[in-house]
């Protein structure tokens, strides 16, 4: 380790991480669905973008109740998707390209289909009686508690053999594991292991602050309605009207996180961990970043929420971030597959996604950019009849649910398929506002959003102070975010997020642009004039 930035000792510390939904990024066989042959076909994009690794979403054995999230073999690779051998070449000619290889783990819970689950349920006395979440019912055979699902209705599913409840924070079909039981963690830590010894540099953790449930079960309280928070369920669905004290984010979970530590540090991978709580998501993910023993980073909710980054809002979470633990390492997001994509959630015009997309790149901490953000991809518009999302279904028609942003990532613009498949049709169609911002149409338009992607990247990668350095005096000015980065050398960046043209003064020095490739503007006696949706980035001399 060293403490000189630039170097690749920390390879997790400020690197861009980029998304790929493998059901949707390319398909290689001709069935409708992307696969690993797809993905090791289309690496030298991500690699061409700049990127400095890639995170996979689930490609294990399932039955896809939650497209991959219900894992009932954790160490095999579902047929859709291919094989052991597919991966292990989506692994090589990932080293080959330089980027690092992250895959998702989702360790709170299985499918019911999972050779364990089913074992648990047989009776109360089996091998395995005790390595998910089990209840008996209230004397008058109702739920154990109040505790709600984040898909809708009670958490709780009653199981005839065992003549028990069982926990289930997502799907019936998703039952929780008892990590509080030595076995189902030295089982799940075995996971990593079978993982890491196939060549991953490190993992995504799907919900890692649902890992422990309350060893009493007790009611989680209600939620005043001016707190309630849609970030993590929609506003249809009750789950927002509770306090989730008991159900998740447990203590416990620390200890578990630095055993998974443990794990990790004789390969030199890291974990980013998905905190999925609307009320205390940046305390959370400073807990669970801080004091070097835990998991490398952790992705909140703060910049997937429905309501527009605003400079204030910006201010804020980098407020809170700071008064919970300075050394907290967090890993940024506008966009991913759970949420609508950014560009339609906060009705940005292209300007404006210029500037965040180059704000982002200007942060401390990680980033992961989601496949087709690059693009400037909307959220597609998918017909009720069309869905497939279990959780659009349920809210339809006042939550659409989720696969408008995992539809098929557009390669080439034509009336099919968009280069994505050779099949007449795909799990999720290609929608007409997507076919003219093809990866082809756009790499064929200099001035086009995959260019200044590409840009923002390389002029990150090109000033380590920006992936590895401090960052300080950050602060709202009307619509202008600024602050300063340090770590080699000092740079002064100020983002304008409005429409209106705003003059902003630069801290004492004299300052030099930056960034010009960027968009970024040029200081003048000591100030400068940002037109809307305009940024400066000033390097002091």
């Amino acid at each position: 380790m060293t403490d000189v930035i630039g170097h690749d000792a920390e390879w997790w510390r400020g690197a861009v991480i980029y998304q790929i939904y493998p059901r949707s990024y390319q398909d290689s066989n001709g069935d409708g669905v992307g696969d690993l042959g797809g993905i090791v076909e289309r690496l030298p994009h991500i690699a061409g973008l700049g990127a400095d690794a890639i995170w996979i979403s689930p490609f294990f054995t399932s039955p896809m109740k939650d497209f991959g999230y219900d894992v009932s073999d954790y160490c095999d690779v579902d047929p859709m998707f291919g094989t052991l051998a597919d991966f292990d070449r989506v692994v090589a000619r990932a080293h080959e390209l330089g980027l690092k290889v992250m895959i998702d783990l989702v360790l709170s819970h299985t499918s019911d289909q999972h050779p364990w689950f089913k074992e648990s349920r047989k009776d109360r006395g089996n091998a395995k009686a005790d390595w998910y979440v089990w209840a008996e019912p209230k004397p008058d055979g109702t739920v154990p508690n109040n505790w709600l699902s984040v898909f809708g209705g009670s958490a709780w599913q009653w199981d005839g053999r065992r003549r028990q409840y069982y926990l289930h924070n997502f799907l019936t079909s998703q039952p929780d594991l008892n990590l509080h039981h030595a076995p189902v963690q030295e089982a799940l830590l075995d996971v990593a292991r079978f993982w890491l010894e196939r060549g991953v540099n490190g993992f995504r953790l799907d919900t890692i602050n649902f890992y422990f449930a309350d060893r009493y079960l007790r009611d989680n309280p209600s939620l005043p309605p001016e707190l309630r928070n849609d970030s993590i369920a929609p506003s249809v669905n009750p789950y927002n009207h509770q306090l989730h004290l008991f159900s998740k984010n447990q203590p416990e979970n620390l200890e578990f996180l630095r055993k998974f530590r443990a794990v990790l540090e004789p390969y030199g991978a890291a974990a980013v961990g998905e905190v999925g709580d609307a009320q205390r998501g940046l305390e959370i993910m400073a807990e669970y970043t801080s004091g070097g023993d835990k998991v490398q980073m952790c992705y909140p909710f703060e910049m997937l929420q429905p309501a527009r980054l605003t400079a204030a809002s910006a201010a804020a979470v980098f407020d809170r971030l700071a008064a919970a633990a300075p050394d907290a390492w967090p890993c940024w997001a506008y966009s991913n597959h759970d949420t609508v994509r950014h560009l339609t959630r906060w009705n940005l015009s292209d300007a404006a996604a210029r500037v965040y997309a180059t704000m982002l790149m200007c942060l401390r901490g990680s980033v992961c950019l989601y496949q087709g953000e690059e693009l400037a991809l909307p959220e597609a518009e998918i017909a009720f009849e069309e869905l497939q999302d279990p959780y659009g279904i349920e809210f339809w028609p006042e939550f659409k649910g989720r696969d408008g942003c995992r539809t098929p990532m557009p390669w080439v613009t034509d009336n099919g398929l968009c280069g994505f498949s050779s099949a007449e049709r795909a799990w999720l169609p290609v929608t007409a506002p997507h076919r003219p911002l093809s990866v082809a149409a756009q790499e064929a338009e200099p001035g086009s959003m995959l260019h200044h992607y590409r840009s923002v990247l390389a002029f990150r990668r090109g000033h380590p102070t920006f992936a590895q350095g401090r960052m300080t005096g950050w602060k709202a000015e009307g619509d202008v975010f600024n602050f300063t980065r340090s770590g080699g050398i000092e740079i002064f960046c100020a983002f304008n997020l409005g429409e209106g043209a705003a003059e902003v003064m630069l801290p004492p020095g004299h300052w030099e642009r930056m960034g010009e490739s960027v968009g970024s503007i040029a200081p003048a006696g000591g100030k400068v004039q940002l037109p809307g949706w305009g940024c400066c980035i000033a390097r002091k001399v």
